[in-house]
């Protein structure tokens, strides 16, 4: 398995371009299941998760094809059945359930895997189907679920924000009969996306953005092109790394309003963001002060940006306290920055972090997506040469991560 070399102790210097987002790209590619119609999506991600998800819709029946970031899904869905072997690897795998039975009447979704940042369970994507009229079961390690004469539109009201059974549902309710409402939906950008994509597919989706999403059902939909919006987390992510490493890295293609979250925090720790309609810029000197975030559902502070923000207030002058409140595993990045010499106290969702002057190198052992790359930034601010192993979870969520840090000035190798 691939290991990363990182020597620190480098400026970041340049421009970085933002790549289209992860989190939006796939539901995008599982959209694409209710309709016969092309579908080509630009902007979009070369990750091991999208390519996960090519390989899903390909098994299902789809033909999908290339050409540099313009990825094209077209054909028929020939199966209704997404195996354990696709879907273990990747938990975005259960969108592919509202889709196929919309449009289809079936699916049979392994249940998901992913990262091992908590428990994520899927039920609220499972009461969804079954108050649209579903019947569903868990059987031999699948959610089977029937839909014989269609779904009906009807009120839902989320316990909890979700951002995966937000899509699901809005996704399910397109093609079902009637009105649906979601109450207690999910804001984020990647919700406004989808539903900007499934419009143009000829949904007729209102109110995304907001906490209340009404669905009109449809009896059919198109094809379409679509552009998928910036990753936030990534350019959150490199943000934070400039900030950390000293130097002036202007991010493009992104809309700063949708990290202003993380980057009203970094300023008020006393870092200089200057922005522009469609990029921000980072002037840092490696300086900076404590301050503490809690994570919460958008607009609030994202959980992707948690770990990377932790390896920052390493490196802070002050102490500073983080909540997690989303998800309750997402802290085993905590030991690998202990290990690099971070002062980390973590009380349950509580993590107390006591700023240090310098981190060192020393080999450590990414856990999950958005650990991985904290343990990037935090490598890069040190003067030795750390190595990175398990980095497969970076390959999921980091397009060109090396080359594009690389570019800036960052001394990192790939070793096998």
């Amino acid at each position: 398995m691939d290991s990363l070399s990182i020597t620190g102790g480098t400026r970041l210097d340049g421009t970085i371009r933002i790549s289209g987002a992860k989190n939006a790209a796939l539901p995008l590619q599982a959209s694409c299941l209710m309709t016969d119609r092309p579908v080509q999506l630009d902007n979009m991600p070369a990750l091991a998760d999208t390519r996960l998800m090519a390989d899903l819709l390909e098994h299902l029946g789809k033909q999908t094809s290339q050409n540099g970031d313009s990825w094209q899904m077209s054909g028929k869905v020939g199966r209704l059945d997404a195996p354990y072997e696709l879907v273990s690897q990747m938990r975005a795998s259960i969108l592919v359930m509202g889709p196929l039975l919309a449009s289809h009447g079936e699916a049979q979704v392994s249940l998901p895997g992913g990262c091992a940042i908590g428990t994520r369970p899927v039920d609220l994507h499972i009461r969804a189907m079954q108050q649209l009229g579903a019947q569903v079961e868990l059987a031999d390690g699948y959610v089977k679920a029937r839909a014989p004469k269609g779904l009906k539109g009807c009120e839902i009201t989320f316990p909890f924000v979700s951002v995966g059974a937000t899509e699901n549902a809005m996704m399910a309710a397109c093609l079902a009969e009637g009105t649906t409402r979601l109450v207690n939906a999910a804001r984020e950008p990647e919700i406004v996306d989808l539903a900007t994509c499934l419009n143009q597919m000829g949904a007729r989706i209102s109110g995304a953005g907001g906490d209340v999403i009404t669905i009109e059902g449809v009896t059919s939909m198109s094809g379409c092109r679509h552009q998928v919006v910036a990753d936030r987390v990534e350019a959150g992510s490199y943000a934070i790394g400039a900030a950390m490493c000293g130097g002036t890295v202007r991010l493009s293609h992104i809309d700063p309003d949708l990290i202003a979250s993380l980057t009203d925090k970094m300023v008020e720790a006393g870092v200089n963001i200057t922005t522009d309609t469609d990029s921000l810029t980072i002037d840092g000197d490696g300086r900076f002060q404590a301050v503490d975030v809690q994570t919460l559902p958008y607009p609030g502070f994202p959980t992707d940006l948690q770990a990377q923000f932790m390896a920052m207030m390493c490196l802070a002058e002050g102490r500073s306290t983080i909540y997690e409140t989303i998800f309750e595993n997402r802290y085993m990045h905590v030991p690998e920055l202990v290990r690099m010499g971070a002062d980390i106290v973590v009380d349950g969702r509580r993590a107390v972090v006591t700023g240090k002057k310098a981190l060192l190198a020393a080999p450590v052992m990414a856990t999950d997506l958005r650990a991985s790359v904290s343990l990037v930034l935090a490598a890069m601010a040190t003067s030795g040469t750390t190595i990175i192993g398990n980095i497969y979870h970076l390959d999921r969520g980091y397009a060109d991560l090396e080359k594009k840090l690389g570019d800036c000035g960052a001394r990192m190798e790939r070793i096998n």
